[in-house]
């Protein structure tokens, strides 16, 4: 995440003006609040956050194929 003025805040401007900062977020999607000028807090538009992903099948499958592939001695071993 990069740092800009824009969307750029202090710690009390934050606890005093949340509203404004809120609508800040709205328009730019994020906004790093600063204490003692070290970024300390995130704050994020929640429908700009990825949303929840499912593999699908075919993933799952290709997943375990690799993982069996590269374990297979362990797999072998444990098989006996």
């Amino acid at each position: 995440m990069t740092i800009t003025q824009e969307n750029r805040v202090t710690y009390d401007d934050m606890s005093q003006n949340f509203p404004d900062i809120a609508k800040m977020v709205d328009r730019t999607g994020s906004a790093v609040v600063m204490k003692d000028n070290i970024p300390r807090y995130v704050i994020l538009d929640f429908a700009r956050i990825g949303g929840e992903e499912t593999a699908t099948n075919a993933e799952v499958m290709e997943s375990a194929r690799n993982l069996i592939t590269r374990h297979l001695p362990a797999f072998q071993e444990l098989a006996k």
